[in-house]
């Protein structure tokens, strides 16, 4: 986008939605489910998760953030979204983010006064990554927007603890926290820091819509539906193990049952293989013992993917978990056009934001209610 086409975008649309570190579009798909509105822009450096989030109708940059002057949106800005990469920081990557920590931190002071010490900090930064992360204290201190909102690995929640210092001390009302996306119908167990600021309104988490207690289960049950299990969401049938590293030629690796909400995603997520379990009490309960079959028989008939089994040498199903599967297990809509290489597909799913959990918060952050109908159980 050039500076006069820029320009003129920003002029025609007062307020906007201006969103760091675009990726393939959780946030922005949050904020179909929730309804707003706002004219939204993007900004996103990787060709691949831009691709994928303009076919899925999205408005996105192409562009390094940190090199984005924040001048022409000035007084402009309604809300600014931020979900900075978070590989170096994760427990999926390698992590150098935690030993640059306090070069991210005194960028976060630095800038919140004005002062740019980037350029000094990266130097000795090991991961040239890490200080993306207090890239958002730019655009807060130079542009003041009505509501903030971030999202980040767990780890990273000390830092989004100095921002709402400093937010706090600009008179915005502040939430910081972690959440699990479970209680949110999300079919995983995915935590994540998050961060909720406004100036025209108190703030406060999202209200969970799920519990992993439903009433009846224990005496402390709060009404709430159970969480939507991987089995439910995928339409699996009971009795079936994933395994992270099925597919890997090396040993190693864990296991969790479907019947329960997905482990968080991860680039990884190609490494997963389903496994039926035709020794389990469910697998028996659902289909009786002459289900047990051998390996020359045909298989039984699972999901949609039933194709995709095939059978090992002692006798159980496997297949490997399928990219609209890893997707659905974030939340996105069936039918996201994703683009790229398909390891480049999985790493954006992988490093999205859950939508479901993103309109969560966007109405925490917003005010406006969620849709009755946004629970994936339902749409099943």
């Amino acid at each position: 986008m050039t500076t006069s086409n820029q320009g003129d975008t920003l002029n025609a649309h007062p307020d906007l939605i201006v969103e760091g570190f675009h990726g393939p579009g959780g946030l922005a798909e949050g904020r179909r489910i929730l309804g707003l509105r706002t004219r939204a822009v993007g900004m996103e450096w990787d060709a691949a998760a831009c691709a994928t989030a303009k076919a899925a109708g999205h408005t996105v940059v192409r562009c390094d953030v940190a090199t984005m002057p924040t001048a022409p949106f000035r007084g402009r800005v309604k809300i600014k979204v931020d979900s900075p990469p978070c590989q170096a920081w994760s427990d999926a990557g390698k992590r150098e983010g935690l030993i640059d920590q306090p070069l991210v931190h005194q960028a976060v002071e630095d800038l919140a006064r004005g002062r740019d010490t980037r350029a000094r900090l990266l130097t000795a930064c090991k991961d040239k990554r890490s200080l993306l992360a207090a890239e958002p204290m730019r655009w807060h201190h130079d542009l003041r927007p009505e509501t903030i909102v971030m999202e980040e690995v767990p780890r990273v929640l000390p830092l989004w603890q100095q921002y709402a210092r400093v937010l706090r001390a600009w008179g915005y009302s502040v939430w910081v926290g972690v959440l699990n996306a479970a209680d949110y119908g999300v079919p995983q167990t995915r935590r994540r820091a998050i961060l909720i600021a406004s100036l025209v309104r108190d703030v406060a988490p999202p209200a969970p819509t799920h519990t992993e207690h439903p009433a009846g289960e224990d005496l402390f049950g709060d009404n709430l539906p159970g969480w939507v299990t991987m089995a439910e969401a995928l339409h699996l049938e009971t009795g079936i193990d994933v395994i992270t590293r099925g597919n890997r030629k090396t040993p190693g690796g864990n296991a969790f049952p479907a019947d329960a909400p997905s482990w968080a995603l991860t680039e990884k997520a190609p490494s997963w293989v389903l496994h039926s379990r035709r020794d389990s009490p469910a697998w028996i309960a659902a289909h009786g013992a002459r289900e047990n079959r051998t390996g020359a028989q045909p298989a039984p008939s699972i999901t949609g993917e039933a194709h995709r089994w095939y059978w090992t040498a002692d006798g159980d199903l496997r297949r490997p978990l399928s990219l609209a599967e890893a997707a659905t297990l974030q939340s996105f809509p069936a039918d996201h056009p994703w683009h790229g290489a398909r390891t480049r597909q999985f790493l954006q799913v992988g490093n999205a934001v859950p939508p479901l959990l993103a309109a969560h918060v966007l109405s925490a952050a917003t005010g406006i209610p969620m849709p009755v109908a946004a629970d994936l159980r339902a749409a099943a």
